[in-house]
């Protein structure tokens, strides 16, 4: 895989039901009450008041233009084009050389699919976008939905991980393993 390269725009996925779109100003509110809600960060790290929201929205965002990764709006045209959670492949600080998953869908949106649809959809881009031979995810023990969506996308329980001092689960899904369903 090559070195990965700034974005100058964010790209738009599209799927059966959803559109990955960049992150608006629009977005906001819905964005940070999520951080906001026990239910949605019991697995996450926890709950994030508006400041701390501010940085990892903005962060998701400004990842594009340094590393050409980064976060979308999981939108659902169909329910008026408003944000129902977000998905992301990025690059972390510390690994610029592996291309991760990530999906958090909000409450009132759980359990209809969406996040398995919105991870397809950015694990395709990942591995056509960069070339990726290999995408993994960091998923908690207990994150029962989340290991369902990573099992879906044919992902792989590799190991625990030290994962910022705590431990939690590492899958990998390599291109060669990939077939992955067309939403």
């Amino acid at each position: 895989m090559s070195s990965p390269a700034p974005l100058t725009a964010i790209p738009r996925l599209t799927t059966a039901r959803l559109l990955l779109r960049e992150l608006r100003m629009t977005d906001f509110d819905a964005y940070a009450a999520n951080l906001a809600d026990p239910a949605a960060t019991k697995l996450m790290g926890g709950l994030r008041d508006r400041r701390a929201a501010w940085r990892a929205f903005a962060a998701q965002t400004g990842a594009w233009f340094l590393n050409g990764g980064g976060w979308w709006a999981v939108v659902e045209p169909r329910e008026g084009g408003a944000i129902v959670g977000t998905v992301g492949a990025f690059f972390r600080e510390t690994d610029a050389a592996q291309v991760e998953l990530g999906w958090s869908l909000f409450p009132a949106h759980w359990g209809r699919g969406f996040a398995t649809e919105a991870a397809a959809a950015a694990l395709r881009y990942a591995f056509e976008a960069h070339d990726a031979p290999r995408v993994i995810a960091h998923i908690a023990a207990g994150n029962v939905a989340s290991i369902a969506v990573s099992k879906h996308l044919g992902m792989k329980y590799e190991a625990d991980v030290d994962f910022h001092g705590e431990p939690i689960g590492r899958y990998a899904i390599t291109r060669e393993m990939s077939c992955l369903p067309r939403f």
